[in-house]
Formats: structure tokens, C-alpha cells, sequence
């Protein structure tokens, strides 16, 4: 009997290292796929907001409001600014709950737009979870794991 149990126990202890080693190559897929930017894009989404470009007021700077990194700001020049861990990211986050590269900022005429790029825990805006590339209003906040950022003048 206790020959029964010890394989019993060996074939657990297999289960559960190949079901760790599956979920691992899972994450690391998904940071793969999110790297090489195949997204589909919505159409119709990047519609320009007359009220905003009317006003003049436009996005100048990227602040870090919660999080280690509060007090961050990053300037906007009108490139894409990709947020994530890896090193090469505009602005990188040393989150658990942030993938490599987890969400991009990008310029659609006079607007700013988030988008997810596959990340693992998602991208929140203002509460809601982005699925599609959406436009940013300034004081917005877009969470990514626990670090808050807004786009302001």
C-alpha cells in the first residue's frame, strides 16, 4: 500500500510541474503576441472630438498620479508612448501586474487614444476595461496595475 501511494504521489507532483510549465508558456506567448503589435483595430474608433479641438486644449504631458512613480511627468510630442516593463518603453513600470509591454498611448489628429496591447490584467480607463483603442479626455485616469496616469495641459 504505501508503494501505491508514493507513485500516486509522483504522478501529482508531475501533473502539477507540467501544468505550471503550460501556464508559463501561456504569459510568455501572450508577451510575445502583445511585442509584435498584431491587434486588430474597431472601425469607427478614431473619430476626432469637435469640443476638444475646439476649445485648443490639448495634452502636453503624461503624469503619474498613484503608484511608485508618482510625480513622473513625461511630455507629449506627439509620438506613441508605450507603457509596459520592458526597458524600452517610454515609460517603464516596475509592477507585478504590468505585462512587458501592456498599453500604448498614441496621437489620432487632435486627440489622444489608449490602447491595450494584450496585457494579462487589462488597461482601465476611468473604471473601464479597454478592449478597443479609446480617446483619452484630460484628467482621465488610465490604470495599469497600481500605477494611475492622466494626460493634462
Amino acid at each position: 500500500m504505501p508503494e501505491l501511494v508514493l507513485q500516486l504521489t509522483r504522478a501529482g507532483f508531475l501533473a502539477l510541474l507540467w501544468l505550471f510549465v503550460l501556464v508559463a508558456l501561456r504569459v510568455v506567448r501572450s508577451d510575445l503576441y502583445a511585442a509584435s503589435g498584431l491587434r486588430a483595430s474597431v472601425p469607427g474608433v478614431f473619430r476626432r472630438n469637435s469640443k476638444q479641438a475646439a476649445k485648443g486644449k490639448a495634452a502636453r504631458q503624461l503624469v503619474v498620479t498613484h503608484g511608485v512613480l508618482a510625480g513622473t511627468r513625461i511630455s507629449l510630442d506627439g509620438r506613441p508612448i508605450l507603457i509596459g516593463r520592458a526597458d524600452d518603453s517610454t515609460l517603464v513600470l516596475d509592477d507585478d501586474f504590468a505585462s512587458t509591454r501592456h498599453a500604448r498611448l498614441s496621437l489620432r489628429g487632435a486627440d489622444w487614444y489608449v490602447e491595450d496591447l494584450g496585457s494579462t490584467n487589462g488597461t482601465y480607463l476611468d473604471r473601464a476595461k479597454v478592449t478597443a483603442p479609446l480617446r483619452v479626455p484630460l484628467g482621465a485616469p488610465i490604470r495599469i496595475g497600481k500605477t494611475v496616469i492622466e494626460l493634462r495641459t
